[in-house]
């Protein structure tokens, strides 16, 4: 393979992309900084096909980015190759507002082959090649000029190893024939909606226990304030307020602005000075939430029951013999949700009844909770029986 290190000219780099536009797959790698920032600070982009792998510098004088932004975002015949991409992939859709595409994940293709549900990306290179990857540089600073060439080639490595790893992959997947099963996975994972920051939805991921539609209007709008104003100081949303501080302030709302000073979490300047003064702004100007908007109750806690509990319980054990005995994490098979919304009667769009995953496990499921499947132990071995059989 020949490596060209670091790209630092429009030139260089727009005749490697012209080069990996032909190619049927490309691995692409970043490294980048956010301990101190909202935005994540691209310091350096890795990419390699089967003969060829670069680095490329985003940080070098008068570089245009274009060709390799094309190449990821709109060339369709190109298969993108990650491993545990989310961020990297997050890192070019605020460059461009698209998302690579199409796209694998090799993190998410080794749940269909047994290897866990999180495989990190030193376990896959000494699995699949026998490698033990350097991690000297892991904690390197990205954004320090120059880096040196242990650095660079530290980096190149990571998408090195990915070409050849992926290949590898792809004929275990073709001959297992579950190639098809993370095709929605790989298609989630590409979504744009997964990386867009819309500061009026961010309320949604904040831990608060109330459903009062006052309260969660006000934890909206501070949420909101609080998003802005990390996106406009490119600090993150942490330094702003933390997570606990808002729920608190939105189930607490305080009256006047000199009553910051009291609330936990806050600088007591705030009591007085600008960044107050628009927090209070937002906690006046809060609407209840609409009813459209409200987060639906938990019907199937409730709806469960004692016995309904019991019968999810024996879903989720259903589920680990099943990904034991066809060599599959469970994540990808089925979620816990879906168990207890089957457990609780539901039969209507759960992804356990629908494709490969019904043929797979939501058959049986189906099964177990309807009676005609039970549990039994033969040469001390946990095994699923017909109830027919057992009769």
């Amino acid at each position: 393979m020949h490596i060209h290190g670091l790209i630092t000219d429009s030139a260089t780099l727009a005749n490697l992309c012209s080069r990996l536009a032909t190619k049927p797959f490309i691995t692409v790698d970043t490294e980048f900084m956010r301990e101190n920032s909202y935005w994540p600070e691209l310091c350096l982009i890795q990419i390699a096909d089967d003969e060829e792998a670069a680095a490329i510098d985003p940080k070098a004088a008068g570089l245009d980015m274009q060709p390799l932004l094309d190449l990821l975002v709109d060339n369709e015949n190109v298969l993108k190759v990650f491993h545990a991409g989310g961020q990297d992939i997050e890192i070019v859709y605020n460059l461009t507002g698209k998302t690579p595409h199409p796209l694998f994940d090799t993190q998410i293709a080794a749940m269909a082959l047994g290897q866990g549900e999180q495989i990190g990306y030193s376990n896959l290179v000494d699995s699949y090649l026998g490698i033990t990857v350097d991690k000297g540089a892991r904690f390197t600073d990205w954004s320090r000029r120059p880096l040196d060439a242990r650095q660079i080639d530290y980096a190149i490595a990571d998408v090195t190893h990915l070409s050849k790893i992926f290949p590898k992959m792809l004929d275990r997947l073709r001959k297992t024939g579950r190639g098809g099963w993370l095709d929605e996975e790989m298609e989630r994972l590409a979504d744009p909606e997964h990386y867009r920051n819309d500061p009026d939805k961010v309320w949604q991921r904040v831990r608060i226990s109330s459903r009062k539609a006052e309260v969660l209007g006000r934890l909206k709008a501070i949420a909101r304030w609080r998003e802005l104003e990390a996106q406009g100081k490119n600090l993150p949303r942490g330094r702003i307020a933390k997570d606990e501080t808002i729920a608190d302030l939105a189930g607490n709302p305080p009256r006047k602005q000199s009553d910051l000073a009291k609330v936990r979490g806050l600088s007591a300047s705030w009591a007085g000075n600008d960044i107050g003064g628009r927090l209070m702004a937002a906690i006046e100007g809060a609407v209840p939430m609409g009813a459209d908007e409200l987060p639906p109750r938990d019907e199937r806690g409730p709806a469960l029951g004692k016995e309904g509990a019991l019968v999810a319980d024996l879903l989720k054990l259903l589920l680990k013999i099943r990904a034991r005995d066809i060599n599959v994490a469970t994540k990808l098979l089925a979620r816990s949700d879906d168990l207890e919304a089957l457990a609780a009667g539901q039969r209507d769009g759960l992804p356990i009844l629908t494709g490969w995953r019904y043929e797979q496990f939501g058959n049986d499921a189906l099964d177990l909770v309807e009676g005609r499947l039970g549990f039994t132990v033969r040469g001390g071995k946990l095994k699923m029986t017909r109830t027919e059989e057992v009769a």
